[in-house]
């Protein structure tokens, strides 16, 4: 075959493409396990962070989840468990879960030191991306433990900022339920109170926009968990 006729340079092409393809296609195929691995330790370290729990190192992360996630499930608007099998908290995507008309409500139920801990997974918007994070809320369902909260591009310095547990740790002690009320804490600019009486923490100085999509995430989020969250009030003061 002529190398300087067209159908050569075709079918050259052609077969360049396809063995390229393939190449990508296994090295692919190899990767995936790791990188499967690695999203979810990066996920169970998130989880973990919520309760204030800080593996070693990567090789710790597995055993420490294991160690102090107990239980997991999904609830429905009426508080009732609908699904406890093995991952299927772990397993909801978030970001497709929070488009869903009717969504899933994970829970994963942690031991804090002896004591009870329940984890709730949100997801919301930020200022140039998705924020999404991890609420632990204490066994009395209705006074956060911990937070941790993570970010696609919000800006370095600014809103950035959620991911650092100097705003992180202003949600601790803090409640989502004021008389009896869902009452989510409130995200306010310094000096500013809440217009329906919740609790409140300040504002990122110069990240607004994301302080509120953090403020709104938490609320959209963790309100579904409401006829859940008065059981574990109910079961408290008994």
């Amino acid at each position: 075959m002529n190398k300087n006729s067209n159908t050569y340079q075709i079918v050259y092409s052609a077969i360049m493409v396809v063995i390229v393809g393939a190449v990508l296609a296994l090295i692919y195929m190899v990767l995936k396990p790791q990188q499967d691995r690695n999203r979810d330790n990066d996920t169970r370290k998130q989880i973990l962070a919520a309760i204030n729990v800080t593996p070693e190192d990567d090789d710790a992360i597995a055993a420490d989840y294991k160690t102090h996630i107990v239980k997991e499930y999904i609830v429905d608007d009426k508080g009732a468990v609908t699904d406890s099998s093995e991952n299927v908290a772990f397993n909801v995507n978030m970001a497709n879960n929070i488009k869903a008309t009717k969504r899933l409500l994970p829970v994963f139920v942690a031991n804090v030191k002896g004591e009870t801990k329940y984890i709730f997974p949100v997801y919301g918007a930020g200022l140039w991306g998705p924020i999404w994070g991890y609420v632990a809320i204490n066994a009395d369902g209705k006074t956060i433990y911990g937070t941790n909260f993570s970010h696609q591009g919000e800006t370095p310095g600014l809103g950035a900022k959620i991911t650092e547990s100097d705003f992180q740790n202003e949600f601790k002690g803090k409640h989502i339920y004021m008389d009896g009320a869902f009452k989510c804490v409130e995200v306010v600019k310094k000096g500013q109170k809440s217009t329906n009486g919740a609790e409140t923490i300040d504002a990122i100085s110069g990240a607004t926009i994301t302080s509120r999509g953090v403020s709104a995430m938490m609320d959209d989020c963790l309100k579904p968990y409401d006829a859940f969250l008065q059981t574990l009030q109910g079961s408290t003061t008994k």
